[in-house]
């Protein structure tokens, strides 16, 4: 086995997470490691085949402005009419990169089935020890400022260079990318035409980080964010075995959306061996759309994901595929 400089990397960042989440966790880092140098490791128990090279192009590009640069990965598909595409933006959660984000959540197979575009902004390590997104500093969840700017900057010059329909440009994240979704879209209502976000919490939800870890507990932050009407629709994933993010930072997240909800219990349409979960739908006094899945006894991952990326979790419901669908259903109304 040749232990290459990312091999290294990632046993660092494994011990890491056995000084900071436990054995389990760093188990599971080390399982994957070894997966990803091993090439000819059989599928997973799961059945969960190696994520295939898809037909379109997968590049990496930089992007600056006055608040920094970042790297991207871009996939754009192969198969498609010509016409404006959907545009995703996909932001990764701690310790996480754009080839493993994509390769757990397989939104580049989605990408070619769907007809759309797909961009993954980069967070450098210099940024945050653990490459998560600075959701939690104040510089680092306004308009135009931190790295806000730089997530709408990316975004802005896959427009420019592409054809993307401006009316479908999503944002979604996953933890502290998802927690970095909902500041885009409370913050950018005008580029983002709707959001996911799993397993993260509200925009607002802490100053620091002491009170992110409190909000992440479950916790109130010291200062309470103040309670906005919501601009655009939001669909929230969220495992109730989480013990990484607390699920009651869902409920946090749809704050504005009323009370009144459609509660739908998709456990008669899973796959055998499968997760159950509990979806709700409702909707804000101006009619805006929300939807909550709630996935009984999944942990901190991607519902759904392939085991061949980090922080997914294979037998819940394919998160990726539900976003897109409620993405396509909500395209930007102005």
């Amino acid at each position: 086995m040749k232990l290459d400089e990312g091999f290294l990397h990632s046993m660092q960042d494994a011990m890491k997470l056995l000084r900071t989440r436990g054995p389990q966790e760093a188990a599971a880092a080390l399982q994957r490691v070894l997966g990803r140098q091993a090439r000819h490791v059989p599928p997973s128990p799961q059945g969960d085949a190696p994520a295939v090279q898809q037909p379109g192009t997968f590049t990496t590009h930089t992007f600056a402005n006055a608040a920094g640069h970042r790297t991207y990965k871009l996939y754009v598909p192969k198969h498609h009419s010509g016409q404006p595409l959907p545009l995703v933006v996909m932001l990764h959660g701690c310790t996480q990169d754009a080839d493993d984000f994509a390769a757990g959540t397989q939104m580049n197979a989605l990408a070619e089935r769907d007809g759309c575009i797909v961009v993954y902004p980069v967070q450098l390590q210099r940024a945050n020890t653990s490459k998560c997104w600075n959701w939690f500093k104040p510089a680092d969840q306004r308009r135009d400022s931190g790295e806000p700017a730089l997530i709408a900057g990316i975004t802005r010059e896959v427009m420019t260079k592409h054809a993307v329909d401006p009316a479908r440009v999503f944002v979604a994240g996953l933890s502290a990318g998802g927690a970095m979704a909902a500041i885009m879209i409370r913050a950018y209502p005008d580029l983002y035409a709707a959001a996911c976000v799993h397993s993260g919490l509200a925009a607002g939800a802490a100053h620091d980080l002491p009170s992110a870890l409190a909000a992440m507990r479950g916790g109130k932050a010291p200062h309470a964010r103040s309670v906005e009407a919501p601009k655009r629709p939001l669909i929230v994933f969220h495992g109730d075995a989480d013990a990484t993010v607390h699920p009651s930072n869902a409920a946090e997240l749809l704050r504005g959306f009323g009370d009144q909800a459609i509660v739908f219990d998709e456990a008669s349409h899973v796959e055998a061996g499968k997760r159950t979960s509990t979806v709700e739908r409702m909707k804000s006094a101006e009619g805006v759309d929300a939807e909550l899945w709630l996935v009984h006894g999944a942990p901190h991952a991607w519902s759904g994901g392939s085991a061949y990326g980090s922080y997914t979790d294979v037998t819940g419901p394919d998160a990726s595929a539900a976003m897109m669908h409620f993405f396509l259903d909500h395209p930007l109304q102005r």
